[in-house]
Parts: structure tokens; sequence; C-alpha cells
């Protein structure tokens, strides 16, 4: 039994059905209940076996209800998928007044994920059985980015908690994988227009990636671009910081970020 967060739309849906259509019962979680309902429908359609459950990151209870549903269905859990996640590209001065940007990139991203895997982990343990797969991004191995400061730091923060928790699982027979994902066109990205310019996978191309993981388990899955940025970025840190200050001076917020501060839409040099 497979569990992905995040499955209403993009990568997490691509893994559900991807999951579904090689066996698995896939339960399906996020927010948007409508539209995970409708993917369980697809996935139903197409022979396999779905369960639409609500979840909302953002709040402990609803976590905790997700997990006990999962748990009194199905008793336990063999993969988790950590999907779900907030992005945001936003220049910091449009944040001085929006304490929401904070709560909700640490919700999706860090501190919903880690009260998720403490409510799945005690089985899988007991079990000696499981294995997690947290979906991050290449971007907590490059240089730091400005706009990026609350998607990147709250990956990176997951990240290394499940990094540690990964080492106290594994003697107990339950596996990890962190997969390191590059650029995807979703709709996540979809507001930062020249990324649409970008090489980038497709969320089913990336799924695959996701299923290779469950299968494999690997430590962890990173592109080979994420390998040699990981290693000069330490010493190119300083340099890297001047050439990105002088970028950060060209580009301009998304019109999505324009609106949500000021209510209207205003041109996106990004």
């Amino acid at each position: 039994m497979a569990v992905v967060t995040g499955a209403s739309h993009g990568l997490g849906a691509e893994t559900a059905r991807m999951l579904a259509a090689a066996g698995a019962t896939v339960v399906l979680g996020a927010r948007s209940l409508d539209q995970l309902e409708a993917v369980a429908a697809e996935i139903a359609a197409a022979g396999g076996s779905a369960v639409a459950i609500h979840v909302d990151l953002a709040e402990p209870e609803s976590i905790s209800a997700f997990a006990e549903a999962i748990l009194t269905r199905f008793g336990h859990v063999d993969y988790l998928i950590h999907n779900a996640g907030k992005s945001l590209r936003r220049s910091i001065h449009l944040s001085y007044d929006r304490p929401k940007d904070l709560a909700a990139t640490s919700s999706a991203n860090y501190l919903g994920p880690i009260r998720l895997t403490l409510a799945l982990l005690p089985g899988m343990r007991e079990r000696r059985s499981g294995h997690i797969v947290n979906v991050s991004t290449v971007g907590v191995l490059f240089p730091a980015v400005p706009k990026w400061g609350f998607y990147l730091s709250s990956k990176a923060a997951f990240d290394v908690w499940m990094r540690a928790v990964g080492m106290e699982a594994r003697p107990d027979g339950v596996t990890l994988t962190t997969v390191y994902a590059g650029l995807m066109h979703t709709r996540m990205s979809a507001p930062s227009r020249w990324m649409s310019a970008l090489p980038g996978q497709s969320p089913t191309e990336a799924a695959t990636g996701i299923a290779r993981a469950l299968i494999s388990k690997p430590r962890i899955m990173i592109p080979a671009y994420g390998y040699l940025s990981s290693m000069l970025t330490p010493f190119l840190r300083v340099p890297l910081e001047v050439a990105l200050t002088a970028v950060y001076k060209r580009l301009g917020d998304t019109d999505a970020a324009l609106r949500a501060v000021n209510g209207k839409g205003a041109g996106d040099a990004a």
C-alpha cells in the first residue's frame, strides 16, 4: 500500500496513476478533495485501486486524522511518498507583511511532512519494512538564490531531518530515497514564465523516476548537474552571490506574486 501526498495534480497524480497501474493500492492525500476523488475515479476506471483522503499539511489535527484513517483501513504503509510542496518565488520586501508566506512554505515543505512521518514511521519500524521517498529539489544543492529563500530553506530543512531519521530507521528495515528533482513543467513552475524555456521534465517523466526509486531504493537520486553544483558551490560561494545579486536587480516578480500583495498584476521581467 502506497501513500502519495500532493496527489491531486502534477507529479503526485501521475505517480499515483503509475503505482496503481503496477498493482498497488494507493492512498491519495491533498487539500483538494474533489480533485483527489477525480483522480481516484480515473484510477478505478482503469482497473486500479485508489482511495482519496483529505489532508492539510498546515493543520496537525488534519495530519493525525489522515494517518489514523490510513492505519485503521489498511493497518500499515509500505510506501510513503512525500510529494506535496509549496513553491514560492517572491522578493523579500513583498513578504514583510505576509507571515503566511513563512507559514505556508514551512508547513507544506517541512513541518507537515515531519508530522506525517512521525505518525507512520513507528508502524514501519515495527514491521521492519517500508520505503520512504522524499521528493526534494536539486535547488538545495545550488547556491542560495534571491527570491527563493522561504522555499529552499524549508525544503533543505526537511532534507536534513529526513536524512538523519533515515540513519536511525534503516537498521530497522525502513529505507529512504531522497530525489533531488530538477525542473518540472507543472502548474507550480508556470507562474515563472522564463522557466518554460528551460529544459525540464513532464510530470509523467518525473513519476517514472519515483517508480525507479521505489524499486531500486537508492539513497539519493540527483541529476548530473546537481553533483557538479554541490561540489563547486562551497568554493564559489562569494563570487556566485555577487553575480546572483546583480542578476536579481534585473528580474521582476511574477504576476501572481504581485497580485497576492497588491491585488493587481504587473509586468514580470523574470
